[in-house]
């Protein structure tokens, strides 16, 4: 199926798209050189006049010269790898507003003025009735889910689902919550947080990942309940968390390095892996079908000497800085 990726760049008044089959994986890596290394990366790439949607596109990015806005969003592996991309970006685009596409398609075809829904079917958010809540018994969980209770004390879980997944479940998911047994506290952070204040009627929430549909509020059975989202910012979940139940203290500088990893390396050749694929057997009684564009490897076009000379001394400065705190 591959990794399909989408961009946009801006300049003088106009815009245009380009698509990538294999390239969603590598967003940041294209990013991290800055904005000219960034533009003539995207615009090596296929041309095309249509949009992808959220469910198709794992990556993008826009790049507006006219008001030096980068819009992005692609899936880290970790926290910590998302917050040292952040930390690099703000120092290789010195001057531009590098912001995080939490909305994923959506924010960059609202920036362009066109509108959240125009990849987006009718009624495309879909909500489920909660039988049980998904509590992770892992110190790794996905997310970190907490519950204000009525005598003011605070109680926190750690949990399989991705954070917008508990507002599709709406406020049935707190009685849930407050019967849930414990769980073990994070030794590694999670991909966000939800915090829940029910006599607040508020809904707190953040995420190092994209949360579709966060703009949309009030989602589906939150009519008269108020959404504060936070960005990628985790410390207002971890001020109100019980003290038995922490975030943990990452430092970044493992994350930097790997971000460091292969500078200047051109990625894989794709080649051999979708001649293999042109040639594989379709399962018994189908008809194989194969994208047109799944066959074209990306060409990404390589940073100079200089940018990577740059982006190497802004990784070199954080690493120093990281160890140090």
């Amino acid at each position: 199926m591959g990794a399909r990726a989408q961009y946009v760049v801006v300049e003088n008044g106009a815009w245009q798209r380009y698509f990538s089959h294999w390239a969603a994986g590598r967003v940041v890596d294209d990013l991290l050189p800055g904005p000219a290394a960034a533009t003539r990366c995207f615009r090596a790439q296929r041309k095309i006049e249509e949009w992808l949607d959220d469910v198709w596109c794992e990556g993008a990015a826009l790049v507006d010269h006219d008001r030096r806005i980068l819009l992005w969003f692609g899936f880290a592996d970790s926290w910590a790898d998302h917050r040292a991309a952040r930390a690099v970006l703000a120092r290789t685009w010195p001057g531009w507003d590098v912001r995080f596409a939490h909305d994923g398609m959506g924010d960059l075809t609202h920036h362009l003025g066109v509108g959240r829904d125009l990849t987006r079917a009718p009624g495309w958010f879909e909500t489920f009735e909660p039988i049980e809540f998904a509590g992770s018994e892992s110190t790794e969980p996905w997310s970190v889910v907490s519950l204000r209770l009525p005598d003011g004390s605070v109680r926190a879980w750690g949990s399989a689902w991705e954070p917008v997944e508990h507002l599709a479940c709406g406020p049935a998911l707190i009685e849930l919550l407050r019967t849930s047994p414990a769980t073990p506290a994070p030794t590694d952070m999670p991909y966000g947080g939800v915090h829940f204040d029910p006599r607040a009627r508020t809904v707190s929430l953040w995420a190092v990942q994209t949360v579709t549909g966060v703009h949309d509020w009030p989602l589906p059975g939150w009519d008269d309940w108020t959404l504060d989202f936070h960005g990628d910012d985790h410390t207002r979940q971890a001020a109100v968390l019980p003290a038995d139940f922490p975030f943990p203290h990452l430092p970044l500088a493992t994350a930097l390095r790997r971000l460091g990893t292969g500078l200047g390396t051109p990625p894989p050749d794709l080649t051999p892996l979708l001649a293999r694929a042109t040639d594989a057997p379709a399962p018994a009684g189908t008809t194989p079908v194969l994208a047109p564009a799944a066959l074209v490897a990306p060409e990404p076009a390589d940073p100079t000497p200089a940018e990577l000379a740059r982006l190497r001394t802004a990784l070199e400065a954080l690493i120093a800085r990281a160890e140090v705190g």
